[in-house]
């Protein structure tokens, strides 16, 4: 949905998540949070400016800015580091790969308007796809093994994607795909055979020809990572998706983009990550963490841990906070607090199916543990606002359940309706362990919680 309503309401959101009141009492994982909050700081830039325009950048939305802005990011990183200035106007322009030192500084009054063209997104560069590494399109902004890069401002990106593209390629027809026309199924089915058989990643070489549609944001094996203030609209896939990085902040951003598998933002194998006062309106999770998907994330092995998720407003997709389910590395010490969901039926696809969604099949393996949810706001719908499953999307065929245990959910006031309260179902083989949920109300729930398989204690929770 676009128009003033939708606008202003997403204002709105990023502006409460600041001032949204606590429900009382002592925090859980204190100490742990307050060490990621003391650890994680964003990187700082030299006072020089670098204007795309001095580089010959025309802002008129049709002159392709590519050069230009790739000049005035190789200057800058050349001259010891700065900002590379994008002033009020509308740049077209393709792929933009950030260097060691530069801060793409995105003014208020400026759209960046990101080619649809899939050969504007070439050559093709090291990803990870849906939890697979692969060579694949580049991401629209994209930096590889860098250190001390931003983007930052109060500007838009626009990334135009729309069901005539970019997202008929999941190849279903609510985004405008038909009989006939390509889509990612059968190279989604070759990347994920060639991470199970152990293929060189090397040789699995996608991109041209090809239809796995590329992230908006994805710093890939960095660290010191800033992302501040700006809109992200119309996402190919992800929005934002840092791999493998270190010391990352995500703050103050808006994100409004209802494509297929539109998640807004997802750690993936990542540690020491702070994402605070930022708004979400997707269609798939607002926040995922993720640390690779079966073999593949087991043979890279790094697991997401030390994350801290605090003031943050969640207007419509799948989980508000999800675990997964690409986790078979790992992922630990998660702490979320102060989040607010409310409702507003201006949004289409208004409001978000969980709170907290831990999300796994038996094909996984891994672990989800230390994860903490506290001080929730939710006057609008959720499907069910707790949920732990074995079963994302059909399970699989194997038996690599993960290691569930220790997950506090904590000050929670779900005032609108929802099919279950919580459901928590572990299976004989992987019990869920150490589940506490504490000062909890449901107002308005369809059926009771359902506990299978699962060790889970309740104290002061209405349903």
């Amino acid at each position: 949905m676009t128009g003033p309503a939708r606008r202003d309401v997403l204002r709105m959101g990023a502006l409460m998540a600041g001032g949204l009141p606590l429900l009382g009492g002592v925090r859980p994982a204190a100490a742990a949070t307050e060490g990621v909050a003391a650890r994680v700081r964003p990187p700082r830039f030299r006072d020089a400016w670098f204007p795309i325009t001095d580089f010959g950048a025309s802002g008129d939305g049709t002159t392709d800015c590519t050069r230009a802005i790739d000049a005035a990011i190789k200057a800058c990183h050349a001259a010891g580091g700065g900002h590379v200035l994008v002033p009020a106007g509308r740049w077209a322009t393709g792929a933009i790969h950030l260097l060691s030192g530069v801060d793409l500084h995105v003014d208020k009054d400026a759209t960046v308007l990101f080619s649809t063209d899939p050969a504007a997104y070439l050559p093709v560069v090291l990803t990870r796809w849906q939890g697979v590494e692969a060579y694949n399109y580049s991401p629209l902004i994209y930096a590889y093994g860098q250190r001390d890069i931003a983007v930052t401002g109060g500007g838009v990106l626009d990334a135009q994607g729309d069901n005539a593209h970019w997202w008929s390629w999941v190849g279903s027809g609510q985004y405008g795909w038909r009989s006939g026309m390509p889509n990612q199924r059968a190279d989604w089915a070759a990347l994920e055979k060639m991470g199970e058989n152990g293929t060189p990643v090397d040789q699995r070489v996608f991109g041209a020809g090809h239809y796995l549609r590329p992230s908006f944001i994805q710093p890939y094996a960095c660290e010191n990572v800033l992302i501040e203030g700006v809109t992200l609209r119309h996402s190919p896939m992800w929005n934002i998706h840092p791999v493998l990085c270190r010391n990352v902040t995500v703050s103050g951003v808006t994100i409004d983009s209802l494509g297929p598998n539109g998640d807004g933002c997802d750690p993936d194998s990542c540690q020491d990550v702070v994402i605070r006062n930022t708004t979400f309106a997707t269609h798939d999770d607002c926040i995922a963490i993720k640390s690779g998907r079966d073999q593949d994330g087991r043979r890279v092995g790094v697991p997401s841990k030390n994350i801290l998720i605090e003031d943050c407003v969640f207007l419509s997709g799948g989980g508000a906070v999800a675990i997964g389910s690409e986790m078979s590395a790992g992922v630990s010490d998660v702490v979320a607090r102060r989040l607010s969901l409310p409702f507003d039926a201006s949004i289409d696809e208004a409001s978000v199916s969980w709170i907290l969604s831990v999300k796994s099949t038996s094909t996984r393996g891994g672990y989800m543990r230390d994860i903490t949810v506290t001080d929730v706001s939710c006057p609008a719908w959720t499907y069910v606002p707790f949920e732990v499953t074995y079963t994302y999307m059909g399970g699989g065929a194997s038996d690599l359940y993960p290691d569930t245990s220790h997950i506090t959910v904590w000050n929670w006031s779900v005032g609108g309706p929802c099919d279950y309260p919580y459901r928590v179902r572990g299976v004989p083989a992987a019990p869920v362990r150490d589940v506490r949920l504490t000062n909890l109300t449901f107002e308005q729930p369809k059926n009771p919680p359902v506990v299978e398989n699962a060790d889970v204690t309740t104290r002061h929770v209405t349903t």
